[in-house]
């Protein structure tokens, strides 16, 4: 395939290196140009000081330096896509626009659009998988059908691996640098102001060079992660969800690493374990590939019928878990690290995602929904699989009859409420017996600490135990259906 120009859209891809359709278009063109697109559809909904905004923003600086070392330039633009991508092939006389796939049901839509657009005017729309290892089909059961199981969906996911091991190739991009359109400009990319947003810090370290600082701290705990990545107080995780969300790292680069490191014995049990989290990554983006009904249904369509709570006190409720009064510290700690941070630790959201979905009965989507809002990584795959667990309605999901008590969870995984006690601050002199469940504690101990319930912190919005037997009448008439 040789074509004289293409234009390379970066959207979920913000590196340059090891990057599937950049290299494809170096290594076919005479000419590569890279743009970017404020996609005004997308921004507008957002709130002016979006976290995540920052975060592209200073990836977008990051990832212009790169292609200028390399000889190339980023060219970024504000509007709606199916716009501006059109134009500016037109304008460059590129033959091909080349992408990243992307497998959300709006994102398909949208190239489906693009595609017929682009060859209306004699252009090709070439799309390369990147963003997972494998995708959609690659990885079927024995009868050639979708896993909808996890594990037995990672043990083929691993021999398929094995028997496939080029899947991890890198793609060069430095060797084909030449093909690049070379600046003529100088750096000239938008403000935050410009685009419509508050000027800020990101909230994580950026751009590519904020991915390997990340990777490289974590590469040297990975051997701990698996005991590690269940205390929120400890900094066990790798921290890199925002960066694989926006391609800042390369998913081949990271699994390629995690698998030498299982082999070689260096990474210990983290190594393998950490694997399986990224495998999770497929996994989820093949169920949201092949079943995008899931957005807004149940991925198990029995659980359809479930009478989530509804009306004021439903609403009021929904308010206190989002602003992290529920009176249950652990929840209300990781509410608090979300709402002000835009992080928030793995082992907590299936914590506070049960909490809202069983102890107070509310529909999954309204969580699901805030998640999405608030998340520096929201991915919509990651995210829709995670909340469906924790709901009991998705694939693989926790068993509806198992419902997290968020007492024994704050017990055993912030034993000595050094969580709650950094992100509750009005909890912060209680010691570490009576800081899982304050309401239990006598008055007098808790005056002593200077802790008013109902003034200073909240009083339980609802008991656990009388949650749990409503949950389990809310689940029996799916159970009686399935019967």
């Amino acid at each position: 395939m040789n074509m004289s120009n293409s234009l390379v859209w970066f959207r979920r891809d913000l590196r340059a290196f090891d990057h599937a359709a950049l290299h494809r278009a170096l290594t076919s063109s005479k000419r590569v140009y890279c743009v970017f697109v404020y996609d005004s559809e997308i921004l507008d909904e957002l709130p002016r000081d979006d976290r995540r905004v920052r975060f592209i923003h200073a990836s977008l600086a990051s990832l212009d330096a790169e292609l200028r070392r390399l000889g190339g330039y980023l060219i970024v633009r504000q509007g709606r896509p199916l716009e501006v991508i059109p134009a500016l092939a037109a304008e460059l006389q590129v033959d091909a626009v080349h992408v990243c796939a992307d497998y959300e049901p709006d994102a398909v839509e949208r190239d489906a659009r693009m595609k017929a657009a682009l060859e209306a005017e004699g252009r090709q729309f070439l799309s390369f998988k990147d963003q997972v290892i494998f995708e959609k089909e690659e990885v079927l059961t024995l009868a050639k059908g979708p896993f909808s199981v996890f594990t037995p969906y990672k043990n083929a996911w691993l021999k398929r691996l094995a028997a496939m091991p080029e899947t991890l190739a890198s793609y060069p991009v430095d060797a084909y640098a030449h093909a690049f359109a070379p600046p003529t400009l100088p750096p000239a990319l938008p403000s935050l102001e410009d685009i419509g947003f508050e000027p800020g810090e990101p909230p994580l370290p950026a751009g590519m060079e904020g991915a390997e600082e990340l990777f490289e701290r974590f590469v040297a705990h990975m051997a701990d992660y698996g005991r590690a990545r269940d205390f929120p107080s400890e900094d066990g995780t790798s921290r890199l969800s925002t960066h694989l969300r926006f391609g800042t790292t390369s998913i081949r680069h990271l699994v390629r690493t995690a698998q030498q490191m299982a082999l070689s014995g260096a990474g210990g049990t983290g190594a393998s374990v950490w694997l399986s989290e990224l495998i999770w990554r497929d996994f989820y983006s093949m169920i949201l590939a092949r079943n995008p009904q899931i957005v807004t249904r149940s991925f198990k369509p029995a659980f359809d019928v479930l009478a989530w709570e509804t009306g004021e006190e439903a609403d009021a409720m929904f308010a206190a878990w989002c602003e992290g009064r529920t009176g249950y510290p652990l929840v209300d700690a990781a509410m608090a690290q979300l709402n002000q941070s835009g992080f928030m630790h793995n082992r907590l959201r299936m914590v506070t995602a049960s909490f809202l979905t069983k102890d107070l009965g509310i529909d999954w989507r309204r969580g699901e929904r805030y998640f999405a809002l608030k998340l520096n990584d929201y991915d919509l795959a990651s995210n829709n699989g995670g909340w469906q667990w924790a709901a009991s309605t998705g694939c693989d999901a926790q068993p509806w009859f198992r419902i997290f008590n968020p007492v024994s969870q704050s017990t055993r995984f912030d034993a000595q409420g050094d969580f709650i006690r950094e992100w509750v601050p009005a909890l912060a002199r209680l010691g570490a017996k009576e800081i899982h469940a304050p309401w239990l504690v006598a008055g007098e101990v808790l005056a002593e600490k200077g802790v008013v319930l109902g003034r200073d912190y909240p009083l339980p919005i609802v008991e656990h135990d009388v949650a749990r037997k409503r949950t389990l009448e809310r689940f029996a008439v799916v159970k009686k259906a399935a019967g």
